[in-house]
Parts: structure tokens; C-alpha cells; sequence
């Protein structure tokens, strides 16, 4: 299945710079993100303690951290560690994608939810297949400027611009609140990720990604970026808004949006009845 987008105003022209080899090309964000929710066996309960020991004592994970785990180790303990990649990978064959996933690169992340951000700093020339690993904790990834939200449970499965800003937040949340990963709350995700090289004609023509949008700008750059309308942004971590980096009222009206969220953050962070973080 895959979210239609909410329709973006003809102005708002978002690009990601990336590197082609040694060139650096422009390019469009694709709006679409496919998602479902596949058939995968539960992580053997030693392999999950592992990951828990990992991500509180090695790792430190705090509230909006993402961080690499140790996946040769972990697949001597996962037997079912191919059924995994080969449910990802049918799932992607029959979206259209055929082999692309079987040819990629993966790791094996954790996250104690996730501020908003974009991965074109780093990975603009890809597209991430996200296969999540761990029970349903009351989190969703949410993307703002499509408006999609995507409930995490075992199995959810998902590919999608890393251009595109993104957060992993408490359900029912309007943003990221750092008081929804607070120590002793059990909101970790453990998960499967996939760089999908985004110059292959399946990923590009499935996100709706177009190439050579802005060829001069990117013929004087020097490193990977987005920008919007015809300007370098970033990312409000606690919004997810996009912010001007040539603008100070901006990074001020930033610092205020942070300041609001971490007051807000106190609140409590679900409904009556909803599920707990344990």
C-alpha cells in the first residue's frame, strides 16, 4: 500500500542535492511512502534482551537517539533472521521494485524514538526500506509534510525518500517530546534498514523522483543538502517544520518551537486506554 500525499502548494519545490559517483546531481523528493505490514516471527527472546542490553548500557540510547547494533552478531542468534529479509524482500518485488532490496546494503538500527530530521545530509542518493522488528510500543513515524502517520508494530514495513523529514513519535502526539523516551519508559525500536539507491529506475519512478531539476546550483556545491524554493533548509527537530538557514527570525521562532514542546513534553503523552509504553 502506498499513503497518497497531501498536495503541497505549486511553490513549495523541495531538492535534494546528492552525490552521483564524484558529481553532484539535483533531484525532486518523491512524496509517495509505501507501507504495510508484513508476516515476520517474533526476535528469539535472548536476541531481544541482547538488544535491550545494548541500547541502555553500550549504546546509552537517549531520548531521540538512532543508533547502529551489531547485526553479524545478532544473526548467530536469529535463525529466523532470513525469513525476515526474504518477507522485505517480496514485499518490495511486489510494489514494483523487483530485486532492488536483495542487491542493497543493510544494518541493523534501535532508536528510543526519533527527533524530526532528514537523511539526504548523508544519504541522498538513496531511498530506506525500514523493516521494524519490535512490538507495538504506541509510536508512530510520522512524516509532516506529507501528513502521514504510520502505526510501528512487528512487521511494519516501509520505503521512502531519506529527503523527506521524519520522526518516530508517541501516538497521538502532535511532535517530538522528549518526555515520551524518558528513562524507564519501554519505547525502544529495533529495526531492519535497506539503502535503496535512488538512481535505479524502479525506486525513482515509485517515489516519483525526477532528475536534473536544478543543475546549476548543484554544479557550485560542495556537499549533499535540501533545499526549498531556491534556498539551503533545515529541520525544526521538534516540529519537523522546515527553517530557513539564512534567516534569523526563523532560528528564533525554532528556539521558541523547542522551548514549547519540552514544556509540553510533561503533559501525559497518550489518551486514557491507550496502550502503554510499559
Amino acid at each position: 500500500m502506498s499513503h497518497p500525499p497531501q498536495p503541497h502548494p505549486a511553490s513549495d519545490r523541495l531538492t535534494s542535492f546528492f552525490w552521483s559517483g564524484d558529481v553532484l546531481r539535483s533531484r525532486s523528493v518523491g512524496d509517495a511512502v509505501l507501507t504495510g505490514v508484513v508476516n515476520i516471527p517474533a526476535p528469539p527472546p535472548r536476541l531481544v534482551a541482547d538488544w535491550e542490553r545494548d541500547i541502555s548500557q553500550r549504546l546509552g540510547l537517549e531520548s531521540g537517539d538512532v543508533e547502529p547494533l551489531p547485526l553479524a552478531r545478532a544473526r548467530v542468534r536469529w535463525p529466523d533472521y532470513k525469513h525476515c529479509v526474504q518477507a522485505a524482500s517480496d514485499w518490495t518485488r511486489a510494489r514494483g521494485l523487483r530485486d532492488v532490496l536483495a542487491a542493497s546494503d543493510v544494518a541493523l538500527m534501535a532508536c528510543r524514538g526519533a527527533k524530526y530530521h532528514h537523511d539526504a545530509a548523508h544519504y541522498g542518493g538513496a531511498a530506506f526500506c525500514n523493516l521494524f522488528l519490535s512490538e507495538d510500543r504506541g509510536l508512530d513515524v510520522h512524516f509532516p509534510a506529507t501528513g502521514q502517520r504510520i502505526p510501528l508494530v512487528r512487521g511494519t514495513v516501509m520505503v521512502f525518500d531519506t529527503a523527506q523529514p521524519h520522526a518516530v513519535i508517541a501516538r497521538g502526539r502532535d511532535g517530538f517530546h522528549a518526555a515520551d523516551f524518558s528513562p524507564g519508559l519501554d519505547c525502544s525500536q529495533v529495526f531492519l534498514t535497506w539503502e535503496l539507491p535512488i538512481e535505479n529506475a524502479d525506486v525513482a519512478q515509485t517515489l516519483g523522483v525526477t532528475f536534473d531539476t536544478d543543475p546549476a546550483t548543484a554544479a557550485r556545491l560542495d556537499d549533499e543538502q535540501i533545499w526549498l524554493n531556491g534556498a539551503p533548509v533545515r529541520v525544526c527537530p521538534d516540529s519537523g517544520h522546515f527553517l530557513s538557514d539564512h534567516q534569523a527570525l526563523h532560528d528564533t521562532a525554532c528556539d521558541r518551537c523547542h522551548q514549547q514542546h519540552q514544556r509540553e513534553g510533561h503533559q501525559p503523552s497518550r489518551e486514557p486506554g491507550a496502550d502503554p509504553l510499559d
